[in-house]
């Protein structure tokens, strides 16, 4: 399983892009530099690192997305309940919840989303 993870610096250029793209390198590179005060180079080699790890692609100079941002949240926390409770999400419902009581609202959220899975 390819494994899920930004660093901190990573999730800020990868959200750059998730709410620009598809975009040209060159607004990318100039967006990097008004953002994170990067130069070109940075923006190229995180770009690069990103791109080998199939989250993006260079495509002749225009930036796509390959993996959507709330698709790379969910296979994140697919590999977090399989690493930290043998893929158990009772196991994680039931250890989040032993110590955050769910409101109301979150108990119905919770219980519409598992009828809609049925």
């Amino acid at each position: 399983m390819e494994e899920y993870t930004l660093g901190i610096v990573e999730g800020k250029f990868a959200d750059i892009v998730w709410e620009n793209a598809p975009l040209s390198t060159a607004a990318l590179v100039k967006l990097c530099e008004e953002s994170l005060d990067w130069k070109r180079t940075t923006t190229y080699t995180v770009l690069k690192k990103l791109s080998e790890r199939g989250i993006f692609e260079n495509q002749n100079g225009t930036v796509v997305v390959l993996v959507s941002r709330e698709d790379f949240f969910a296979r994140q926390s697919e590999q977090y309940v399989q690493r930290s409770f043998g893929g158990s999400l009772p196991g994680f419902l039931a250890a989040f919840t032993s110590r955050k009581k769910l409101t109301e609202k979150e108990v119905a959220e919770l219980q519409r989303i598992i009828d809609e899975s049925r």
